[in-house]
């Protein structure tokens, strides 16, 4: 995989391309991982997810693609394609597929 990023930098390329949607399933792919931060491109198949949990990082959720709900310590937004929101350190958060979707999530890491 490590190749593979490297290969992709000073690559035009479209978000959408970089992950296939997958029935049933959530599928991902890291295309930055550095000790600061990483860049996840993610497809959701509707009505998958991500079970609620905590994160020690601030984390943005960019949609290129479909609708998903996002809960963040208890309240639901809905995030649609070309929105974004962020999910603060510390906070349960989960998200869910009212559709098939596609995001970016970027992670950044600071002490």
């Amino acid at each position: 995989m490590e190749k593979e990023s490297e290969e992709l930098k000073g690559e035009v390329m479209s978000i959408r391309d970089l992950v296939d949607y997958q029935e049933g399933s959530v599928v991902s792919r890291q295309i930055i991982k550095k000790d600061v931060g990483t860049v996840t491109i993610f497809a959701f198949d509707k009505g998958e997810g991500l079970s609620e949990h905590t994160a020690p990082f601030d984390a943005i959720v960019n949609v290129c693609e479909g609708e998903a709900e996002v809960v963040i310590s208890g309240n639901p937004h809905i995030v649609k394609k070309d929105e974004m929101i962020i999910m603060p350190a510390n906070e349960p958060h989960a998200l869910k597929a009212n559709e098939r979707f596609k995001m970016i999530l970027i992670m950044i890491r600071s002490a």
